[in-house]
């Protein structure tokens, strides 16, 4: 059987809808907003993403298997606990993020304004420079639930590299 080269890639996608409280939490970063999310954990859509892309990398699993909804212990959880709990995941196992393409899709709460203390507090989590995640933003046009402002949806593509 051939060696395993080193990098391997991961996507990640994530939703949640829109309902009662006065802000969001999107790549750790909390946004004033007229709508919180609904969601076991704070309903960090872009945190989610990343994480289930840096598990399927690895074939790890998913999010809900390390962090179960059903838990009543991850009840209210701040996301980056996940998201630093799947680190020490990847390096145990001899990898680390190279980098991470996060897309943010929401009519609102405005991201760009945001996008940068995200990728600052997402890099301290993984222990890497900020250069190496990116965070966008984009719209459906209005179209269907993201359009209709019920809720909020995060893409992710992270490439782990060995170490």
């Amino acid at each position: 059987m051939p060696a395993i080269p080193p990098i391997r890639i991961g996507q990640g996608y994530d939703v949640h809808a829109f309902g009662e409280g006065d802000h969001v939490v999107v790549g750790g970063v909390r946004i004033p907003h007229e709508c919180g999310l609904v969601a076991h954990s704070d309903g960090d859509v872009a945190i989610h993403a990343l994480c289930d892309a840096m598990l399927g990398a690895l074939a790890l699993g998913d999010i809900g298997v390390h962090f179960p909804p059903s838990d009543p212990q991850w009840k209210d959880a701040d996301s980056r606990a996940f998201l630093r709990h799947c680190a020490a995941l990847i390096a145990e196992r001899g990898w680390r993020v190279g980098n991470a393409d996060i897309t943010v899709v929401c009519e609102r709460p405005k991201i760009g304004p945001h996008a940068q203390d995200m990728r600052e507090a997402m890099a301290v989590d993984l222990g890497i420079d900020a250069g190496a995640i990116s965070v966008k933003a984009t719209t459906s046009e209005k179209m269907g639930f993201i359009g209709r402002g019920e809720g909020i949806a995060a893409q992710v593509v992270c490439l782990l590299v060995a170490q």
